[in-house]
């Protein structure tokens, strides 16, 4: 089947985020597989330009005006779809995306859609009691949606009602375990004095938990050293000094893309501290996973957290917001290491069989394939018209060279 594709998301790498990692990882993988596809996404910038990918595909970035609650507002965005929709068989869409919904609602393509459900809008709860009859349209529109979990999808009143739309594709990342650097390994072990070395990557955001594990170091053994990573997580040092574990925590910030492997490679025990179903999958451990380490995460209701980590398999889950539940997990692993050990190995194992980047993309192809239904496109009012017009004007865009492909993401 010969199809060419569309993805819109809200920004694209080299941007950071874990939605744009995995719009990278499925556009990479469907090129490789054939399926032509590009990628339509906001700039962080007010220009638009246009990246060509030396993986043969090209990534639009629409100017934007503002960032308000998460999400871009991007005017450009849309008449920027507007121009190039009618050369594509279906569109992809990574939600949540207010932005993207508001485009196909003003276009009304004839081309298939398809949404990429990564999350519900859990935290913006006033913002979505005005979005809900645009998403609610948008779910009815959509020839397929994809879920990232069973356990996700049943514990969504947007995807409830919606089974019959949904199709099953876990989060799956590229192998990068033999990208690690033998040399800075040994160096952040020798910078850890060889004590057990806990790494957590997580933004600052609260649902991360991360203060919560900051507070379980208070009980950890003297011999383990929990490291922090990702943007924004400077926020914690006065957290640090105050509880006086300077010694048990260092924050690494941000970590770059050619370190991420070896940080990965040189760590013990993995941790994703999250406590809401803001988390709803959690990359992070799949990464972990690929390098053959156990996780500790936290059993969040309604999350693929814990479908992701299987219990006292590829690692321990424990109550959310619970310091004294992290700890001892973290106690645990890290003091037995045939048990570490016997973690690890099931953690690569099922990576190997379910988590692959290769195998979400084979799926994927499969749901395009299988969600082909006859499409009658719906007479757009006349009040939507007369913004279409209004919107979109032809404007220049800025063209750049390749850029470099992402490897990975915080």
């Amino acid at each position: 089947m010969f199809m060419k594709i569309i993805h819109l998301g809200k920004f694209y790498p080299p941007e950071y985020g874990g939605i744009e990692t995995v719009t990278f990882d499925l556009v990479e993988g469907l090129n490789d597989q054939g399926v032509k596809t590009d990628v339509l996404c906001s700039n962080k910038g007010t220009e638009t330009k246009v990246d060509l990918i030396n993986s043969g595909y090209q990534v639009i970035r629409a100017g934007t005006l503002a960032v308000i609650n998460s999400t871009s507002v991007s005017l450009k965005l849309i008449s920027e779809l507007k121009k190039c929709i009618h050369q594509y068989d279906a569109i992809h869409i990574h939600l949540p995306n207010p932005m993207a919904n508001l485009a196909i609602w003003l276009i009304r393509p004839d081309c298939k859609v398809y949404l990429h459900w990564h999350s519900d809008i859990v935290k913006q709860k006033h913002m979505l009691k005005l979005y809900a009859p645009w998403l609610k349209w948008l779910i009815n529109r959509a020839d397929g949606i994809v879920a990232t979990s069973q356990q996700y999808a049943d514990s969504s009143k947007w995807l409830i009602p919606n089974m019959n739309k949904v199709s099953i594709i876990p989060i799956g990342v590229a192998d990068r375990s033999k990208h690690s650097s033998g040399v800075f390994v040994k160096n952040i072990r020798l910078e850890n004095k060889n004590k057990k070395i806990v790494l957590s990557i997580g933004r600052s955001a609260a649902y991360k938990g991360i203060r919560y594990l900051i507070e379980a170091c208070k009980y950890i053994n003297d011999d383990i050293v929990v490291l922090i990573g990702g943007p924004g997580v400077e926020v914690f040092l006065p957290q640090i000094k105050k509880l006086k574990l300077e010694s048990k925590i260092k924050i690494i910030g941000t970590i770059p893309d050619q370190q991420l492997a070896s940080y990965y490679a040189a760590c013990d025990v993995f941790c994703l501290p999250s406590v809401y179903r803001s988390e709803a999958y959690g990359i992070v451990q799949v990464e972990a996973m690929s390098f053959s380490k156990p996780i500790i995460s936290c059993d969040i209701s309604g999350s693929g957290v814990s479908w992701v980590n299987e219990h006292e398999k590829s690692g321990l889950l424990v109550p959310p917001s619970d310091p004294l539940a992290l700890a001892q997990a973290i106690n645990k692993l890290c003091e037995n290491d045939a048990l570490r050990q016997q973690m690890a190995l099931y953690a690569r194992n099922r990576f190997e069989q379910e988590l692959t980047a290769e195998k979400m993309v084979s799926k994927t192809i499969r749901m395009y394939k299988e969600k082909m239904p006859v499409f009658v496109k719906n007479k757009v009012e006349l009040f939507g018209a007369d913004i279409v017009e209004v919107l979109f004007r032809s404007e220049p865009v800025l063209k750049t060279g390749k850029i470099k492909q992402k490897e990975s993401t915080n």
